[in-house]
Order: C-alpha cells, then sequence, then structure tokens
C-alpha cells in the first residue's frame, strides 16, 4: 500500500510540475507577445481544431488528422515492424554464432554508423519519393537499436543453462524459445525503447524530404505559412506520441518481462 502511495504521490508530483511549467509559458507568452512562441492555450485549441473536432463516429478525428497523423503512425508501424523482425531474428543468428558474428562485425559496425538521414537520397533513388521511401527510412534507422542489443543479450545467455540444456538433450527448438529467446528478450526491449523514439524522428524527416501527407508534411506547410501556432502544435503532437509509445513500450515490456523484473527484487 505505502509503495502505491508513493507512486501516485510521483505521478502527481510530476503532473504538477508540467502544469507550473506550462502556466509560466501562459504568462509568459501573454507578457511577451512574441508570434514565435504562442501561449499553450492557443496551441491546444489549434490542436483541437485542427485535429480532434471531428464526429465521435470518427473517433473525434477530423480529416486532416485521418489524412496526415494517421498516415505518419502507419509509416511508423511500418517501419518498427520491419526493424523488429529484422533486428530480432538477426540479432538471435549472429549472437548464438561465433563464426557469423565474427564475419559480419566490423560490416554490421559500419553500417551502424551510417546516419539514417543521409540515406534519404538513395532510398528516394531506389524506391522514389513516398510511403515506400519513408518506411525504408524508419527502417533502417530503428534496427539497429534492436538488432545490436539482441546480439548482445543473445551472446550473453549463461553457459551453465546452455550446457545443462544440452545435458537434458533438450531439441533445439526447445533450448531456443525456452531459454536463448527469454534470455534475450530484456535487451531486445532496450533497443525498442530506443527505436521508439528514433523512428518519430526519421518519420518526420523523411516526410520533410517530400512526402504529400503526414505530420512532416504539415510541419512544412506550416512553416512555409509562416503559422507558429501550427509548428507548436504539430510539435506538441509529436511529443505527446513519443511519450504515449514510450508508455505502451513499458507496458509490454512488464507484461512479458515480469519474471526478469520479479527475479531482481523489482515490482512490476
Amino acid at each position: 500500500m505505502s509503495e502505491a502511495r508513493g507512486r501516485a504521490g510521483r505521478a502527481v508530483g510530476r503532473l504538477a510540475v508540467i502544469a507550473a511549467a506550462v502556466v509560466l509559458w501562459e504568462v509568459w507568452a501573454w507578457q511577451r507577445g512574441n508570434s514565435f512562441f504562442p501561449p499553450p492555450s492557443a496551441i491546444a485549441a489549434r490542436m483541437y481544431d485542427q485535429w480532434f473536432s471531428g464526429p465521435a463516429s470518427h473517433l473525434f478525428l477530423t480529416r486532416d488528422a485521418i489524412g496526415n497523423v494517421l498516415p505518419s503512425l502507419g509509416r511508423i508501424a511500418a517501419g518498427l515492424a520491419i526493424a523488429v523482425v529484422v533486428g530480432g531474428v538477426a540479432g538471435v543468428a549472429i549472437g548464438r554464432s561465433a563464426a557469423l558474428s565474427g564475419y559480419l562485425d566490423p560490416l554490421l559496425q559500419f553500417a551502424r554508423a551510417l546516419p539514417a538521414v543521409t540515406l534519404v537520397p538513395v532510398f528516394i533513388a531506389l524506391f522514389k519519393i513516398g510511403t515506400e521511401m519513408e518506411v525504408a527510412t524508419i527502417a533502417f534507422g530503428t534496427v539497429w537499436p534492436i538488432l545490436l542489443n539482441t546480439i548482445d543479450g543473445a551472446r550473453s545467455v549463461d553457459p551453465v543453462q546452455v550446457e545443462t540444456a544440452r545435458a537434458f538433450r533438450l531439441p533445439g527448438w526447445q533450448r531456443l524459445t525456452k531459454l536463448i529467446i527469454p534470455a534475450t528478450m530484456p535487451r531486445f526491449f532496450a533497443g525498442l525503447r530506443l527505436s521508439l523514439s528514433l523512428a518519430l524522428v526519421l518519420m518526420v524527416f523523411a516526410e520533410l524530404a517530400g512526402s504529400s501527407n503526414g505530420l512532416g508534411y504539415e510541419m512544412n506547410s506550416a512553416q512555409s505559412s509562416f503559422d507558429m501556432t501550427w509548428v507548436w502544435a504539430t510539435i506538441v503532437l509529436l511529443a505527446l506520441l513519443g511519450n504515449l509509445f514510450n508508455l505502451l513500450e513499458l507496458a509490454v515490456e512488464r507484461r512479458m518481462l515480469g519474471w526478469h523484473r520479479g527475479a531482481r527484487g523489482r515490482t512490476p
């Protein structure tokens, strides 16, 4: 009970800090009257009118939200799905094979050092401007934290447990599903958490490069028309999406790694 009260107290304290910052920003903005820094109330009103004032049948999403926010989320989901599958499968395979790891490590170290944004011209040449280019940019940039963390997790499986499984003549697929993959999951989720943050940044950059819709496209349009309230509304929406992604990832991680946290004396 005391621990639950402590968590509630910390949550209330964080919300109070955010509320105080918003109030200070509101007061400062009205006093200064700077068009580059509109007050939070104007930003919130613009967000409501722009994206969340639609009919209940459309979950209160406006046509602009359906035409721009949802496509951006779809690109993030597609890019992350590719990164999760490639990074997870390849990471386990490379991490459990010393020979494969030795041959591929120089190539992996070189490729991960390439900023994904510098490869946008290459992706445009390969896929043309459009959704495929944007998904490829997100997938390439987000695969490395997942892949490298999964490799490290697969390498760090307890050798004693592996030898014990072999001594009991467990089939290879059981060693994989009951020992190697569970032992790798904590590092996999650590990489996924980093990839979620990268996905938002790469999505915006890829859409700025020439998309015909999406949040990056909206931000570019807002900058072109010098509508700073629109720019800030997009920035705030991206921040909210980033926090939502993080909360969802933590919820899934706690659900799937309850055994891991319990083994370390932590409450999920």
